[in-house]
């Protein structure tokens, strides 16, 4: 059974209707309950709404700052420095194992060698230094706190 249609069709997507009649182009809102009331929440255009501060870092957020950088290396190396460790500190202990590894140069260290754990523990302090360093130098002059 076949049917017929005199008028152009029309087809209602997503809370819009479209003929076909009508150029392509051209969208028009068939009744008020087919578009919903609830719009998505998009975060950059509610910072509008909390008086134009976006909560978030820029976009180029990681750009290098020798200023975090210079503050972060001092700011590790002076605790790295402190004499904890049976009367040597973490940085000595570091550069101690380095010249001993340096003495046999041709072969690498093993992994039973100290210099790993003295390698892995300072740079790890480094790299939690440097990245609250980032932070909190970011979050200050951006107003976060």
């Amino acid at each position: 059974m076949a049917a017929t249609f005199s008028s152009p069709s029309t087809v209602v997507r997503l809370g819009s209707a479209t003929s076909f009649s009508s150029p392509p182009n051209k969208t028009c809102l068939s009744s008020g309950f087919l578009k919903s009331s609830v719009r998505g929440r998009n975060p950059l255009r509610l910072a509008g709404a909390c008086g134009g501060k976006f909560t978030c870092f820029e976009r180029d957020w990681l750009r290098r700052d020798f200023n975090v950088i210079g503050f972060g290396l001092i700011g590790w190396i002076a605790p790295s420095s402190i004499p904890a460790i049976n009367g040597k500190s973490l940085t000595g202990l570091l550069f101690e194992s380095i010249g001993t590894e340096l003495a046999h140069f041709t072969t690498p260290p093993p992994l039973t060698s100290q210099f790993w754990l003295w390698l892995v523990l300072w740079h790890l302090g480094l790299f939690i230094t440097l990245t609250f360093g980032q932070i909190g130098f970011k979050g200050r002059t951006e107003d976060y706190f």
